[in-house]
């Protein structure tokens, strides 16, 4: 099953449910989870925004796995970095590697950083996976966000997702061709992979371009506005 975050936001049982509620919902349970620097809350939290994705918003539990996907996999590899190479302190377990150990700083850092991580996501996922990208960029603009924020905003979130295609298309063709059949396919796949989509993006930031000229982009985007 593809994800496709557009397709979900617009397919669920909060779709409808006011925006601007949801988004200071957002906004406080955000600033509340980062305030208290509570372990015990973040997992509260997480637990509570996850029942309501899955169970009211009654969004498919692997649509929300893969949501969680990427960004944990990057949580995980810099709580890593935090775990092995930040603080200082007593030395709590040392690896016989090169001198690399974990101190009772780093690894007060490393829990810290992961667990107030983990209770930001559902609440981002909350926003992200009910409301539609074009009912919350036309709230930040009644707010008064910026209008080239709001843009730049609208245009991160399009290109995002060309790039995401891009990559399943090109790992698709890859595994095709046995590109991942061993560890030093993988290894020589994925750095192919990684050059190409580099030359891929610049070609996909002129193509855009020439199509916003083409729309008679004069430098603002029109922003949706839902009837009243």
């Amino acid at each position: 099953m593809k994800f496709d975050m557009d397709y979900i936001a617009h397919n669920n049982e909060l779709t409808e449910f006011n925006p601007y509620v949801k988004l200071f919902l957002t906004i406080i349970l955000l600033i509340v989870t980062l305030a208290l620097d509570n372990l015990y809350f973040d997992v509260f939290i997480f637990v509570v925004m996850s029942i309501v994705i899955l169970a009211i918003a009654k969004i498919n539990f692997r649509s929300y796995f893969k949501f969680l996907t990427i960004p944990m996999a990057f949580l995980v590899i810099t709580c890593i970095f935090l775990l092995f190479f930040f603080g200082k302190g007593e030395v709590i377990y040392e690896t016989g590697i090169l001198g690399i150990v974990v101190t009772d700083d780093s690894f007060h850092y490393a829990v810290y950083t992961f667990m107030r991580v983990l209770g930001c996501l559902p609440i981002l996922g909350f926003l992200a996976l009910t409301t539609p990208i074009s009912k919350i960029l036309h709230c930040l603009r009644t707010l008064k966000v910026p209008k080239v924020m709001v843009e730049i905003a609208l245009l991160m979130y399009n290109v995002i997702f060309i790039f995401l295609n891009e990559i399943d298309t090109m790992q698709k063709a890859q595994n095709s061709r046995l590109g991942y059949h061993s560890y030093w396919t993988s290894f020589k796949s994925l750095g192919a992979l990684v050059s190409t989509i580099f030359l891929r993006s610049l070609d996909k930031s002129e193509t855009l371009q020439h199509s916003l000229d083409s729309r008679g982009y004069t430098g603002e985007l029109p922003i949706y506005e839902p009837r009243k």
